[in-house]
């Protein structure tokens, strides 16, 4: 293998599947990756104890430090069985007063178990905060993983993420620049337009990147989008966004392209060579490292990329994996972190409507829990447990007029899903059971979006996840147990 080729697999971040590290000739084929110079692998499933011997593994047989990164913006259990499940992005902006010391400690430890499970694990670079500004209530990709729609806020818990992750010893990645939140497309699925002017994203989508820029964070992640008052390429490809971000913002860490498995690019043609070109260190997760390092070679001996743009990328690269910190630490104390997430889970629970009278509830078994969620996803064993009469919207009877009913309405950020919300008929049937109900309590344990659709209800309540912990956190504020905490993070517009 020549020096150029080391060089080019240097550049890239491939992905490691967790859940197929039984096998033998996976870890092997991932084993020849680590031989041939790769930069590094990004973590999706597997199980705790696998995966931490496995990446030590591939850290020994590597010549040089490897990126280890995952999107943990939940925590290492989002990705890894067996490690804690924090809440999202905007529950923990729901649940800490930014301008109260003792709810800046809580999040300050918070992070900090965090980055210790992800340590533990050899998890080197959590790709997190997400430091898009929600602006788009049907923003179907976006939504909860983001702290909020106000780019102050934004700000704020993406700064204190950045500085506690970095200070632990760990490289921290804002993402997704120059901003995903004001688009109701997935760029998983194609790829987004924003139509905005250079001012008003600099003064909203670009103002948390801002901030992240004079922390230096370690690493920026573009999202793939398609921003004309910036380029008429996609972000992905573009030297003018590069520019922007290196220029402008005078930002000299690392950028990154988001996944190149995402659908979004599909009518490019020969990404890799153009992300080069416009100027990017890392290419995240190719379809294939082996084929994009072919084509990167060729592009180079033909002349189609500089070498000095690799050279100069896997400086910076060397540079990041040097600041690495590695040596042993002490074991993190799984309960104490899981205590500690449940503590903000149930601060989070936001009363966003609420009729006299109506709360707390004391006769659970005597009402009604009707609920929509994708059935393969959702786990309501915690809710079913709670009342005797628990149904699917699906299988509602619209005319029953019944005293009181529960709404939890259940929806999911996901890649390729193409929605974070509530469908149309959903909604209707909700609106006419309520209309039927004494009393009626709208649940939103995901997207807080959807409480718009139903002003009618006595009740309104955001709990931002899907979680059990989630489920468990909102009913012991219907039960009274514990005070509604929460302060809503975005503004509904019905």
């Amino acid at each position: 293998m020549s020096a150029l080729e080391k060089k080019l697999y240097q550049l890239i971040i491939s992905r490691l599947n967790g859940d197929k590290l039984s096998s033998t000739s996976y870890r092997e084929g991932l084993l020849e990756l680590v031989q041939k110079g790769i930069g590094g692998f990004i973590i999706f499933g597997g199980r705790k104890d696998e995966v931490k011997d496995f990446v030590f593994k591939l850290q020994s047989a590597s010549e040089t430090p490897l990126f280890i990164a995952s999107d943990i913006e939940r925590g290492v259990g989002q990705q890894i069985e067996g490690g804690s499940h924090f809440p999202s992005q905007m529950a923990v902006a729901a649940a800490i007063n930014n301008d109260d010391d003792q709810d800046v400690k809580l999040l300050i430890n918070a992070i900090l178990y965090v980055a210790a499970e992800a340590a533990d694990i050899g998890i080197n670079m959590p790709l997190v905060p997400v430091l898009d500004v929600n602006l788009n209530p049907d923003n179907p990709i976006i939504c909860t993983r983001a702290f909020s729609d106000k780019p102050g806020d934004v700000a704020w818990y993406g700064s204190m993420y950045i500085k506690v992750i970095e200070d632990f010893g760990l490289l921290s990645c804002a993402k997704h620049f120059p901003g995903h939140g004001d688009t109701d497309i997935d760029s998983h699925i194609s790829l987004p337009v924003i139509s905005k002017s250079l001012n008003e994203l600099m003064q909203t989508d670009i103002f948390p990147f801002k901030k992240a820029v004079k922390l230096d964070v370690s690493s920026i992640m573009a999202g793939h989008l398609s921003i004309p008052a910036i380029d008429s390429l996609p972000t992905t490809v573009s030297l003018k966004m590069i520019e922007l971000l290196r220029g402008e913002l005078g930002y000299e860490g690392l950028i990154m392209t988001d996944a190149l498995s995402m659908d979004a690019l599909q009518e490019l043609g020969d990404v890799a060579t153009k992300c080069m070109n416009a100027g990017y260190d890392i290419i995240l997760h190719p379809v294939d490292a082996d084929l994009t390092v072919e084509i990167l070679n060729r592009s180079v001996s033909s002349g189609d990329i500089e070498e000095a743009k690799i050279e100069t990328a896997v400086e910076r690269i060397l540079k990041y994996k040097s600041k690495i910190t590695r040596g042993q630490r002490p074991a993190p104390d799984y309960s104490k972190h899981e205590e500690l997430f449940r503590v903000i889970s149930d601060r989070a629970v936001t009363l966003v409507k609420d009729t006299p009278g109506a709360l707390p509830l004391a006769d659970l078994q005597n009402m009604s829990l009707v609920y929509t969620f994708d059935e393969n996803r959702h786990d309501l064993t915690v809710l079913k447990k709670a009342f005797q009469r628990a149904e699917s919207i699906a299988e509602c009877n619209t005319d029953d007029v019944r005293e009181t009913v529960v709404f939890a309405l259940f929806t999911s950020i996901a890649a390729w899903e193409g929605s974070s919300g509530i469908s149309h008929e959903e909604i209707d049937i909700i609106k006419k059971l309520i209309e039927n109900a004494g009393r009626s309590i709208v649940l939103s344990f995901g997207s807080p979006y959807v409480l718009r659709h139903f002003g009618e209800a006595d009740v309104l309540i955001a709990a931002y996840d899907s979680s059990g912990q989630a489920q468990v956190s909102a009913m012991k504020c219907l039960r009274g147990e514990v005070v509604f905490q929460g302060r809503l993070p975005v503004e509904l517009k019905s």
